[in-house]
This record gives structure tokens, sequence and C-alpha cells, in this order.
């Protein structure tokens, strides 16, 4: 009778972890499972659109996922804005994300659209770590000041004013220093001193780093 007693016992302990194991193992394929799909529903996007390929593709889904995280943090923080201005920039971002239809690469054209939207809204918004401001006197005039911020982010940016305008900037491939691109300006620092173009077809600035 205890042999039998303990054959039933070893069995039901036996099948409890038996039941845990498959419990375990379809929590983490359930998990895998929702890492894959974007934060948009796939079933109603069109057959070889852009959104298509995202829903195809675990990494451009999880950066679709990271982009919506961030975007939700942005709201947040833009709810006061005045005009407010964050939702038809994401909207127009997404047509511009569409274009890539047009690149010999899509792929890349789609991770690095996800890639720099992220970085801008959590520079623009102040959603990572940060240095600055630094300030920089240009051309020998202190009142030729372009005032610059850093922000952690991947790929790197800075966010520079100078007189009423402003410029986020992206890090670019650089022999020395650390250069930065934007629209119309780009700053490319080395060691104190930063050679600044404001905007298009502008002459180059020779500013100097000021400490204040």
């Amino acid at each position: 009778m205890a042999k039998l007693i303990n054959k039933m016992l070893n069995n039901r302990l036996g099948f409890t972890r038996y039941c845990a194991a498959v419990v375990m193992v379809s929590s983490l394929s359930t998990g895998a499972m929702a890492a894959d799909v974007p934060s948009f529903d796939c079933t109603k996007v069109d057959v070889g659109s852009i959104e298509a390929m995202v829903c195809k593709d675990a990494g451009l889904s999880q950066l679709d996922n990271n982009l919506a995280e961030v975007y939700s943090q942005a709201l947040e923080k833009a709810k006061n804005e005045q005009p407010p201005t964050l939702k038809a920039m994401q909207r127009g971002w997404v047509k511009g994300r569409n274009e890539c239809w047009k690149s010999d690469d899509k792929h890349a054209c789609i991770e690095a659209s996800y890639q720099t939207r992220i970085a801008e809204l959590q520079a623009q918004y102040r959603l990572v770590d940060m240095t600055g401001p630094v300030f920089y006197a240009c051309d020998g005039n202190p009142a030729n000041e372009v005032v610059v911020t850093y922000f952690k982010t991947e790929p790197a940016t800075l966010i520079a004013e100078h007189g009423d305008s402003t410029s986020l900037m992206f890090v670019q491939p650089s022999g020395s220093g650390a250069k930065y691109q934007g629209r119309n300006e780009s700053l490319w620092e080395h060691q104190g001193e930063a050679k600044v173009v404001w905007g298009f077809e502008a002459p180059e600035m020779t500013c100097k780093l000021v400490t204040k």
C-alpha cells in the first residue's frame, strides 16, 4: 500500500511539474508573439504596403511598438501644447514612412524612419537624459550665440538655438570630433570649437565654447 501511495504521489508531482512547464512555455510563446506584432492591426493593412512589411518583420514590429510607447509619452508632455501640432506631425511622419516603397532598400528605409522619429520625439519632448545647455559664441561676437543641448538618443541628437530659431540635428559619421546635421543647419564640434552653418547656403561660422 505504501509503495502504491508513493507511486501516486510521484506521478502527481510529475504531472504538476509538467503542467507548470507547459504554462511557462505558453507564457513565453505568447510574450514572443506579442513582441512580434506591431501597434496597429495587421488584418487591416493592404497587401504589399509598407505596413504589411512591418507586420511580417519582427525587428520592424518591435520598432513600431517602441515608437508607439515614445509617442504616448510625448502626447502626455504635449497635452497643453499650443497650437497642438504633435498628432498632425505624426500623421505626416506616417506618410513619409510609407514613401519608403520608392527606396531600393525598403527595409533599411523603414528602419531608419522609425529610428529617427523615435530620437526626434525623445529629444523634442525631453524624454531621455540630456547634457547642456552648452553655449558657443560665434565669429568673435558674444552676442552671436548658439545654444546647444545634447540628447542620449539612438542615433544621438542635439537641439541648437540661434536667434529666434531652433534646429534638431542628428549625428553623422565624421573622421574627428562630432558632426550633426539638421534640415538646413549643421554643427561640427572638435576640442571646444564648433563650425556652424545656420540656414541654406549660409556662411560657416567659427564658434568657441563659452563658460557661463
